[in-house]
């Protein structure tokens, strides 16, 4: 067996869903949003080509005569999504402490709690949840995050359906209506179009950070003049 080109295969979604189907796309969207070993998979690309592959231009992903059920992925995907991030919380309620605090853990650090709760604070529990599902790689450690954090698991399991509805719902669709025409430039231009996405998901956290930045630097530079101007005066005074 070539392990190179197996794992060239995990990170391609189109050889994903050409070889494991309704199926195991459903259980790779749990996977990355549950297990927090599968943040390395290409949920957004497997979610829109899943929807080109049960369009008509199906036979384009798949081969002749191969199409995905729209109806299963539909109802499947976010129901993996959600149950996928209830399991996340849990495991971060149950053991993320014990996970986040180890110095030597390879995967889970410190940092990302630190970060979680600025991101908690600065957008409120409800939107960090389901702005992180457009985030490739934040959806997988969010969920536990969001457990170690305390956050309850009513107030997560509402946002974890809303926000799991609309990710998987929203690809799907976009791979399913605009299939013919994703179709003949899958492979040339799915990630930039994926990119794309995920910059206007995001959108609001960029304007977010870059206020942020410009209050700071706004009040710094008002502390330097204040600090002339006091220095100023300080030496009138004395002289």
């Amino acid at each position: 067996m070539d392990y190179n080109q197996l794992a060239v295969n995990l990170l391609d979604a189109k050889q994903l869903i050409s070889s494991l189907g309704a199926i195991g796309l459903l259980a790779i969207i749990f996977a990355e949003t549950g297990l927090l070993v599968g943040f390395f998979f290409p949920g957004d690309s497997l979610l829109i080509i899943a929807g080109v592959a049960a369009s008509n231009a199906a036979s384009s992903v798949l081969g002749q005569g191969a199409k995905l059920p729209i109806a299963v992925l539909l109802i499947g995907a976010p129901v993996a999504a959600v149950a996928g991030a209830q399991l996340g919380h849990l495991i971060g309620a149950k053991v993320g402490p014990r996970m986040f605090d180890k110095p030597d853990s390879k995967i889970f650090r410190r940092e990302y709690v630190v970060k979680a709760e600025e991101y908690f604070t600065k957008f409120g529990p409800g939107k960090a949840v389901v702005l992180a599902r457009f985030m490739p790689i934040v959806r997988t450690f969010l969920n536990p995050v969001a457990g170690t954090l305390e956050m309850p698991a009513r107030t997560f399991f509402l946002w974890n359906v809303i926000g799991g509805v609309l990710w998987t719902e929203s690809m799907l669709l976009i791979g399913y209506f605009f299939g013919d025409a994703l179709a003949p430039v899958i492979d040339k231009y799915l990630i930039p179009a994926v990119l794309l996405i995920v910059l206007l998901s995001i959108s609001p956290i960029l304007i977010e950070v870059v206020r942020e930045r410009r209050k700071k630097k706004a009040g710094g530079e008002e502390t330097a003049v204040g600090d002339t101007v006091q220095s100023g005066a300080g030496r009138h005074r004395r002289g």
